[in-house]
């Protein structure tokens, strides 16, 4: 029997940004990621929910293979998925003493040879993890750790799936990106029910949709897709049970860079126009953080702290940033970015398309943003070095949807997806 082969752990298929630098729990309270010592890899555990973040080692007896991949549990266990002898190995680590201890959990096998097999996204809770098998014609969901005996077939889905977005707080609903028929949507797959399978996304019948972020506060959506422009990929948003249709700001359009959201601020539970997104953006020049609010009509480019781990972060309700960064000098630290604040609209004024300000054209920077050349900003020391200190209501609109045209037909509302009122409510 043949083993599916190990897949990036981050991102989607059709993605070109590069996988995140580490993995952290839904809560934020651990990391994990693979150190390097040379030329040899090995498992770490960073945890950050005290007053100083920290990380622990986890090297077994030989070094690990570059793209073995680990996630942190909310336990403070990492579960690792190694390629052994043809086979899916699953583990979790732990500190012990001097060493590291390892709880083997079970191998998975894939009949298949050109199937492949990776982590989902740290599920809520911490306590279960989950791995998606991919075939030419079928997508496996299996639960690999947290569960009574060892890793268990959860769902077979018809068709090849890609991505990972938990849109409930109990690990029930999973968002993937399914392909079949040349095109790509977004689904739900109910793990309660066997795998029961809901359109989520269907914005046109000829475009691809997919589900990049969900926030569970403000049932606020970062989907791509090629809807507004056939055959280009474009970043937009959407509320969950909101009646407007989806979205897709022109100041999400960065020239020459690839534009990836990794966090949405949480706990804006009525507001999610005014949620903060935190965007990774590659550049010919190098990555650095874009900040992005739906109610503005700009991206304020912040420089990444030196040695981000580019990709991971994650909000803090009042709206900090915390990025996690390694360099020679602080091996674990975590920088606290404070962006611009929102600026409310006046009064009786609905705030403008985004992209499309007073006295600008559509894609012109804002004033006091950095301009959109593929530069990225001049590098900054980060701010604290090493030490830390129910139903959403619809959007406020950006202003009216375009009209529709044959190559640019109008999104449906997302109140028409379904399983919409179980997600949000």
């Amino acid at each position: 029997m043949t083993a599916c082969a190990i897949e990036p752990s981050a991102g989607h298929e059709d993605d070109e940004a590069a996988p995140a630098g580490c993995t952290l729990t839904a809560d934020g309270a651990y990391a994990a990621r693979l150190a390097s010592a040379g030329d040899s890899w090995f498992p770490e555990r960073w945890t950050l929910d005290g007053p100083e973040p920290y990380a622990v080692p986890l090297p077994r007896n030989q070094p690990e293979e570059p793209g073995t991949e680990v996630q942190p549990m909310g336990d403070g266990r990492v579960l690792i998925h190694r390629l052994v002898a043809g086979r899916h190995a699953f583990s979790l680590l732990y500190p012990t003493g001097p060493g590291t201890g390892e709880l083997p959990l079970g191998v998975v096998e894939c009949p298949d040879d050109t199937a492949r097999l990776r982590l989902l996204p740290p599920a809520p809770g911490g306590e279960r993890a989950y791995a998606l098998s991919v075939g030419p014609r079928a997508t496996t969901v299996w639960l690999v750790a947290g569960g009574a005996f060892g890793p268990e077939r959860l769902a077979e889905l018809p068709g090849r799936c890609s991505g990972g977005v938990w849109l409930d707080r109990t690990g029930r609903l999973l968002a993937l990106d399914r392909e079949t028929g040349g095109r790509t949507k977004a689904v739900v797959v109910d793990l309660e029910r066997g795998g029961e399978m809901s359109p989520l996304l269907q914005i046109a019948a000829d475009s691809d949709d997919r589900l990049l972020l969900a926030d569970h506060d403000s049932g606020l959506l970062l989907i791509r897709s090629d809807a507004p422009s056939p055959g280009q990929n474009r970043l937009g948003w959407g509320v969950l049970g909101s009646t407007l249709p989806v979205r897709f700001p022109e100041c999400l359009r960065l020239p020459d860079c690839t534009v990836t959201p990794f966090a949405i601020q949480p706990g804006q539970m009525l507001t999610p126009e005014s949620c903060a997104v935190a965007l990774r953006v590659d550049g010919p020049r190098g990555s650095w953080v874009g900040v992005w609010r739906p109610a503005e009509r700009r991206v304020h480019h912040l420089p990444a702290p030196e040695g981000w781990l580019a990709g991971a972060g994650l909000w803090t309700p009042d709206g900090v940033l915390r990025l996690p960064y390694a360099t020679e000098a602080v091996p674990c630290g975590v920088a606290q970015v404070s962006p611009p604040p929102a600026v409310p609209p006046e009064p009786g004024v609905m705030p403008p398309h985004p992209g499309q300000g007073q006295g600008q054209g559509p894609g012109a920077p804002a004033a006091g943003a950095t301009p959109t050349t593929g530069h990225p900003p001049e590098p900054a020391p980060p701010t604290a070095t090493g030490h830390l200190s129910q139903a959403p209501r619809p959007a406020t609109p950006d202003g009216p949807a375009p009209p529709p045209t044959p190559s640019t037909p109008r999104p449906v509302p997302l109140q028409e997806a379904p399983l919409g009122r179980l997600v949000t409510n």
